[in-house]
């Protein structure tokens, strides 16, 4: 019988967190969200992790959700957010801690383990490249810069609020129609759930102060400056070929600012891979948490009736990437 997700709040770090929870035990599975998500993002991968042994924590960070809802930019730095994140860890008084991440989770967890903010046991990265391979990624050419030209705009004061916000935040609903390979996995009732949390007062705003934060506040070159230690905590980086906002150029070489490290690539999935494709990202993280061969899949995606579906077709060893 699957495991039941519950909500409840937990004060960390001076602020109120709603957490979605599934599962008891000692070994916590983490699970950070990204932009424009929800905790709900995990809904797949969370009854999988308790039935493994974890207590499963997804939060919905600072600004996101019922959590608290800080008002400036400079609440959104880099820092504050790695620092929500060790308070969270904290909280749950469990004697190891894997950290599963996704898109904006995915930038606090690479700094969260190269500077070691806690201890933590074992790395899940998804779709979003470690900042050294970025960087060459965005030097290398055109692809990854016109990719990233949203972060940019992001930057301007109240547009991006004003163009996204309209008709109840319609385009954050719409987003995940127009930038996923199969936009049956994102049911009305889905893009409902990142729609009606953007169009909180104040939600956008918040939001987008995680980007406004790390470029005009100054957090990623405050980063910079602190360099980037080689990661030594087992890593395991699951990439969806078809993201429309970041490159597969962008985790070539990742393999050297981790010691221990393992990727696998899904072709014909989009950027919102754990959700897309939740059937082989679960048997990936499985596989590797336990110590097993980790599987690699080719995907066939194919149009049936509606909600459509993704069959997975296995082929064994070989490397489809």
């Amino acid at each position: 019988m699957a495991q039941e997700i519950t909500t409840e709040f937990v004060d960390a770090n001076g602020l109120r967190f709603e957490v979605n929870m599934c599962g008891e035990g000692k070994k916590l599975a983490i699970c950070l969200h990204g932009f424009p998500e929800h905790a709900y993002s995990w809904r797949h991968q969370m009854p999988m992790l308790a039935e493994m042994g974890y207590k499963v924590w997804a939060p919905n960070l600072r600004g996101y959700g019922l959590s608290s809802r800080p008002e400036l930019m400079e609440d959104y730095s880099i820092e504050h957010l790695m620092e929500d994140v060790a308070c969270l860890i904290d909280a749950a008084q469990c004697e190891s801690v894997v950290l599963i991440a996704h898109d904006w989770g995915a930038v606090i967890a690479w700094f969260f383990a190269m500077h070691k903010i806690r201890k933590i046991d074992q790395l899940i990265i998804m779709n979003v490249p470690h900042p050294v391979p970025m960087r060459a990624a965005m030097a290398g050419g055109l692809e990854q810069l016109k990719k990233s030209w949203y972060i940019l705009f992001f930057q301007i004061p109240r547009l991006p609020e004003w163009l996204m916000g309209r008709n109840g935040a319609a385009a954050i609903g719409d987003m995940f129609k127009t930038t996923v390979s199969d936009p049956g996995r994102f049911p009305f009732e889905v893009r409902e759930v990142y729609r009606k949390n953007a169009a909180r007062d104040g939600g956008l705003t918040a939001m987008i102060n995680w980007y406004r934060g790390l470029i005009r506040g100054g957090g990623g070159k405050r980063m910079e400056a602190k360099g980037y230690p080689i990661i030594d905590t087992p890593t395991l980086m699951i990439w969806g070929e078809d993201d429309v906002a970041l490159s597969k150029k962008s985790t070539y070489g990742t393999d050297k600012v981790c010691s221990d490290f393992t990727i696998r690539y899904l072709p014909k999935v989009s950027h919102w891979v754990q959700q897309e494709a939740p059937e082989a990202v679960n048997a990936i993280v499985k596989a590797w948490l336990n110590g097993e061969t980790v599987p690699q899949f080719e995907w066939e995606l194919k149009q049936v009736e509606e909600p459509s579906v993704v069959e997975i077709v296995s082929n064994g060893d070989v490397h489809v990437a």
